[in-house]
C-alpha cells in the first residue's frame, strides 16, 4: 500500500509540475494552443497598435507573414498614435496592408466613419478596411443592447463602404460575434478571435447557409522580431484559404 502511494504521489508532483511549466510556456508566448491547428493556414499575418511601440517594419514583414492590419481609429475621435508612422512605413514592404478601427458603443456610428475615412488615406491594393467590435471597460457585464449596437454598427459600415468601395471586414470576439453579428451582419467578411480554438461558427439563422470566417486570430501572445513597445506580444492571424484564393479572392479595393 505504502509503494502505491508513494507512486501515486510522485505521479501527481510529476503531473503537476509538467502542468505549471506548459502553462508558463503558455503564458510567456512560446506555446500556442492553437499553434498545431493554424499550421493548416499557409497565409499568416499581424495586427498592431501604439502597444507594439516603435517598428522596424523591414524585420518584422520578413517573419513569414504576408499581411499586416494597423490600428488607425477608436471612437469618433481617438486616432492611435503610431498610426501615421505604421501605415507609411509598412507599405514600403511586400506585405499586404489595412488599416482597422476600435468600435466604440458610446458614440455614433456615423461620426466613427467620418473620423476613420478622414484619417485613413486609401492606396492601390490594400486590404479592406476592418473594424474592431469587442467589449471594453464594464461592457461585458453591462452589454449595449443588441438592437442599438446594430443601428450604429451598420451606420458605420455603410458609410466606410461607401468610402473605400468594398464591404469592411468585422472583427470580433466569440461573445461579441455571438452578440451583436451573428445573423445581422452575416454578408461582411469575418475576422473571428478565438484563442482556445479553431473557431467552428454555426448557421446564423434556421435555414440559413453557415458564415465562414476570412481571418482567425488564433493567438495574442505571438513573439517576432521587429518591435519594441510596452507590450511583448503581438496578434497573430490567418487567412482562410490557399495562396492562390489569397491572391485572387477578397481585395477588391482601389484597383486603380
Amino acid at each position: 500500500m505504502k509503494k502505491r502511494i508513494h507512486a501515486a504521489v510522485i505521479f501527481l508532483t510529476a503531473l503537476t509540475a509538467i502542468s505549471v511549466t506548459l502553462a508558463a510556456f503558455i503564458y510567456n508566448g512560446y506555446f500556442h494552443i492553437n499553434g498545431r491547428a493554424a499550421k493548416k493556414y499557409s497565409i499568416k499575418g499581424v495586427d498592431v497598435s501604439h502597444y507594439q511601440g516603435d517598428i522596424d517594419w523591414q524585420i518584422l514583414s520578413g517573419e513569414d507573414i504576408h499581411f499586416a492590419y494597423i490600428k488607425a481609429t477608436e471612437g469618433s475621435s481617438h486616432t492611435d498614435e503610431k498610426f501615421a508612422y505604421n501605415y507609411a512605413e509598412s507599405q514600403k514592404t511586400e506585405l499586404k496592408i489595412g488599416a482597422y478601427h476600435f468600435f466604440s458603443f458610446d458614440s455614433p456610428g456615423i461620426s466613427q466613419a467620418e473620423h476613420f475615412i478622414r484619417t485613413v488615406e486609401p492606396f492601390k491594393g490594400m486590404l479592406p478596411p476592418a473594424v474592431d467590435v469587442e467589449f471594453y471597460g464594464d461592457k461585458k457585464k453591462n452589454p449595449p443592447k443588441a438592437e442599438n449596437v446594430e443601428t450604429e454598427l451598420r451606420a458605420y459600415l455603410n458609410q466606410v463602404e461607401q468610402a473605400f468601395g468594398t464591404k469592411p471586414v468585422i472583427y470580433a470576439t466569440m461573445e461579441a460575434w455571438e452578440l451583436y453579428i451573428k445573423g445581422r451582419f452575416d454578408e461582411y467578411p469575418l475576422w473571428i478571435r478565438n484563442i482556445l480554438r479553431e473557431p467552428a461558427l454555426q448557421p446564423a439563422a434556421e435555414g440559413g447557409q453557415e458564415q465562414s470566417w476570412t481571418f482567425w486570430q488564433y493567438t495574442d501572445r505571438g513573439r517576432l522580431n521587429g518591435y519594441s513597445g510596452e507590450e511583448t506580444f503581438i496578434d497573430l492571424n490567418v487567412f482562410c484559404g490557399s495562396e492562390e484564393e489569397w491572391q485572387q479572392r477578397i481585395f477588391p479595393i482601389i484597383s486603380e
